[in-house]
Order: structure tokens, then C-alpha cells, then sequence
């Protein structure tokens, strides 16, 4: 499978500049489409908020770039006010919604039992959920990171099933990195994909269609070193995401 990289705008741009961000992305990234190894390139999605999605989407339909959302309901329809259904997410062509993010666990109070349930309604349809998982500084200092991050793991496939040839991505990331600065060191990156691995084909079996991501302040300079270890599959990119230069030359690492 190709690695993965997600551009995760966040709640960063107005409507005006989401369509210009991702129409930079189509005229930078033209040229990464029409490289001769298109075939080896890496896999590149946008997630922008919902209200520029379907924009976003026009915009990139014709290009080498997918699109997702930052998030989802876990009911498909319904009286839920200010809610977004996955049945609208896929009508809108989207193929991957970001579920369980350090900051929608933290400022909205999103529990694991509404990650497992996402992730149910998004694989009911057949889009794949991105769901991430990462320990506080606290728990590094404390060493329980891989018992805290198996366990989210744990919490979140709960009784799933995937149907054959379903994708399933989980994105690693330490919270005391995310927007800090602060990078992980590589052997330790590598070790905590590997708990994750090791926990997700545990529950699910070893036939799984499985990718590991990695983020946490993610740039040019360290995309190289993190792309190249084995148990990374990609990339999800806060910050850089939104310079299409920047990202280009963190996408491009093969």
C-alpha cells in the first residue's frame, strides 16, 4: 500500500481561504501527478472544515488529490442539530474522516464508546475512518505510554468487523507534540507504531488492510527520517499543511 499523507487544515481558514489553499494545492501538485512515477508516489488527502468541503472538493476533483473531514456523526440520519452524517460525507466523494483527534477529545470531551461508534457508522458505508490515538507528556514521563495508547486502540475497534478489502488508518500522536515544536525521537516513533500495529492485527487478524501514521509536528526537515522507518505508513500534517509548498515537499518523500 502507498504511504499515506493527510493534510489536516483544522478550523484555520475562512471559506475565501480554503478555495485558494486548494487551488494552490492543484497547480503544486500538477507535477507531482504527472511524474513519471506517478504510480510510487504517496497518497495525498485534504481534510478542510465542513463547510468548505464541497468546495474543496470541486476544486480538486480533477487532480491527483483526495479529500476527507476532520470529523463525523456517529448516526447516519436523524434530529441531531449541528451533526454531519457520513452518508453526506460520502456524497460529497470524500474517502477518509479523521475521527477521535487529541483536540476534539480534550475541548469537546469525545469519549472512545463515540470513536468506536464513528468509526462503525464510517466503515458501514464504506469510508475509511483515520483514527487517532496519543498519550499525554504525563504519561511518557510516567511510562505507561503504550499501555494508555493500546488501550484507546482497544476502545476503538470494540467489536468492529471490517468487510474484505477495507482500508483502516490510525494516526499516532503524542499530544505533548502536536503544534509544540516538539518532535518525537525517531526509535520512539517506531516503537509506539509497532504497539499500535501489534494491537490493531491482534483484534482484527493478521489479513487486515492496516496503515500507521504518524503526527505530532511534522515538517519537511524530519517527513524524510519518519517516512523511511518501517512501521510508519505516513503522515497527518497540521501546520505545514497550510503552505502548499511546504506540504508539497513533505508529500513527495518517497
Amino acid at each position: 500500500m502507498k504511504k499515506l499523507i493527510v493534510a489536516n487544515w483544522k478550523m484555520n481558514l475562512g471559506f475565501r481561504e480554503s478555495f485558494t489553499l486548494a487551488a494552490a494545492y492543484k497547480k503544486t501538485f500538477k507535477r507531482y501527478s504527472l511524474d513519471s512515477a506517478r504510480d510510487k508516489n504517496n497518497e495525498v488527502v485534504v481534510c478542510p472544515s465542513f463547510f468548505a468541503l464541497s468546495e474543496v472538493a470541486d476544486v480538486l476533483e480533477s487532480s491527483e488529490i483526495f479529500w476527507g473531514a476532520q470529523d463525523v456523526s456517529w448516526e447516519l440520519k436523524g434530529a441531531y442539530t449541528g451533526e454531519v452524517s457520513a452518508v453526506s460525507l460520502q456524497e460529497l466523494g470524500c474517502r477518509y474522516v479523521i475521527i477521535g483527534h487529541s483536540e476534539r477529545r480534550q475541548y469537546q470531551g469525545e469519549s472512545c464508546r463515540q470513536v468506536n461508534l464513528k468509526a462503525r457508522a464510517l466503515l458501514d458505508i464504506g469510508l475509511t475512518p483515520i483514527i487517532c490515538v496519543g498519550e499525554s507528556w504525563e504519561k511518557r514521563q510516567a511510562g505507561t505510554s503504550e499501555a494508555f495508547v493500546s488501550g484507546q486502540v482497544k476502545r476503538a475497534l470494540a467489536g468492529l468487523k471490517l468487510k474484505p478489502m477495507q482500508d483502516l488508518v490510525i494516526a499516532y500522536e503524542p499530544i505533548w507534540a502536536i503544534g509544540t515544536g516538539k518532535a518525537i525521537k525517531p526509535r520512539d516513533a517506531e516503537l509506539m507504531h509497532a504497539v499500535v500495529r501489534k494491537t490493531v492485527l491482534k483484534i482484527l487478524g493478521s489479513e487486515t488492510r492496516l496503515r500507521v501514521i504518524y503526527g505530532g509536528s511534522v515538517d519537511e526537515r524530519n517527513a524524510p527520517e519518519l517516512l523511511g522507518l518501517p512501521d510508519i505508513d505516513g503522515l497527518l500534517v497540521g501546520g505545514a499543511s497550510l503552505k502548499p509548498d511546504l506540504f508539497y515537499k513533505i508529500a513527495k518523500v518517497e
